[in-house]
């Protein structure tokens, strides 16, 4: 790529981005003058659960230690496959 291009590219990029980042403050600003005003703040976003990642990070993290013991001698490859299938169902 020429030079010139390279180097509008990067002023391109840094304006946008410069540009970005001036909305951002003026937007700061008009909330903390609609506050100082007396106006009230929208009301924070309703939390969602997350239940479910939860429990899958747990039974894989239960699965890794079972395979662990498995590894190191301590369980047999049917007591594995017995309480692999016992994790996964629920």
């Amino acid at each position: 790529m020429p030079r010139m291009l390279r180097r509008a590219a990067v002023l391109g990029a840094t304006a946008h981005v410069a540009s970005r980042r001036g909305q951002a403050r003026a937007e700061q600003q008009q909330q903390q003058a609609a506050a100082d005003a007396g106006a009230a703040p929208p009301p924070p976003p309703e939390p969602v659960e997350v239940a479910a990642p939860v429990a899958s990070t747990d039974s894989y993290a239960e699965l890794m230690r079972l395979k662990e013991l498995l590894d190191a001698g301590v369980l047999t490859q049917e007591e594995f496959d017995a309480q692999k299938a016992k994790v996964l169902a629920g």
